[in-house]
């Protein structure tokens, strides 16, 4: 099959679609009539020979057909848009829409307070941030990258780790002069210490309780009277007094600094969690995407 400008065409209008999510969206972004969307899209099944989206009065998602001819096209055409920003002499690469999907603990505590200097440095940038706990699907839902924390399972996504942090087991001033300071991590099973369980998104179960220190490692059973699914809320029990809580030391450094959380075991300090990039594409991400990388990477630091 031949190359020409009327497919370039309805690939562009196509990634417009996903993007967007919807063909009403799509034609404002490429100011083009609604209709004139759905002629572009017709024509390219009709070319094909696939039907490429399940529409329906209220949504309109990606056929297993189209999504695998997305997956394949939307890197290509981020390649060209680069190279004729490059080619134009422009000194501004990082520009155009960027939808992240964020793990929640990282956007509320990391990412938003540093915000403001990556839109400055990026002016001509528009950031979709979408914050949930599940992964989703980042094609059907027009994402082009996702910054989720903890080890990733198998799929066709393309993972990349950003960094790694400690977990700390911390606790408040008021719950250790109530209930004494645990002296190693065994104490925690006496029955007068609660112990918060973190349920991890991904399984529905609690994350356990680990220790780590030169090669040996600690797996308490701890009494799972308390289980929450929420960090804000983990924290805010932990800092009134309430319980000991197992967190990660990206973001809870101003707590500790200001003495309303003490690290309890700063002798088991092997226990570390990852960050990681998911894409869709073995292809080189586009400057946007590298741009955005290379923020998150440098809040760790």
């Amino acid at each position: 099959m031949s190359f020409d400008a009327r497919l370039a065409s309805g690939m562009g209008v196509l990634s417009a679609v996903v993007d967007t999510g919807s063909f009403v969206k799509a034609a404002e972004v490429l100011d083009m009539t609604q209709s004139g969307v759905s002629r572009a899209v017709a024509r390219l099944e009709s070319r094909l020979g696939i039907r490429l989206f399940d529409r329906t009065t209220r949504s309109v998602k990606l056929t297993d057909e189209g999504r695998r001819l997305y997956e394949e096209v939307a890197p290509l055409l981020a390649g060209l848009e680069e190279a004729a920003t490059q080619a134009s002499g422009s000194a501004m690469a990082v520009r155009g829409r960027l939808r992240v999907n964020v793990d929640p603990y990282f956007s509320r505590l990391i990412l938003a307070p540093a915000l403001g200097d990556f839109m400055a440095t990026y002016p001509e940038l528009e950031l979709d941030l979408v914050t949930r706990d599940e992964l989703g699907d980042l094609v059907a839902d027009g994402v082009d990258l996702a910054v989720r924390f903890g080890e990733q399972p198998s799929s066709s996504l393309i993972g990349r780790q950003l960094l790694k942090t400690r977990v700390l087991t911390v606790a408040s001033p008021a719950y250790l002069e109530k209930h004494g300071r645990p002296q190693q991590p065994s104490d925690l099973q006496d029955p007068r210490h609660v112990c918060i369980d973190f349920r991890d998104p991904q399984t529905g179960r609690p994350f356990a309780w680990e220790f780590q220190r030169e090669g040996e490692r600690l797996v308490l059973n701890t009494r799972r009277r308390l289980m929450v699914n929420d960090v804000g809320t983990m924290h805010r029990i932990c800092e009134q007094g309430q319980a000991v809580a197992q967190v990660l030391a990206l973001g809870v450094e101003p707590a500790i600094r200001e003495g309303r959380l003490v690290e309890l075991f700063p002798d088991w300090p092997d226990e570390y969690f990852p960050l990681y990039a998911l894409y869709p594409s073995r292809h080189l991400p586009p400057a946007k995407v590298r741009a955005f990388l290379e923020f998150v990477v440098s809040l760790s630091r």
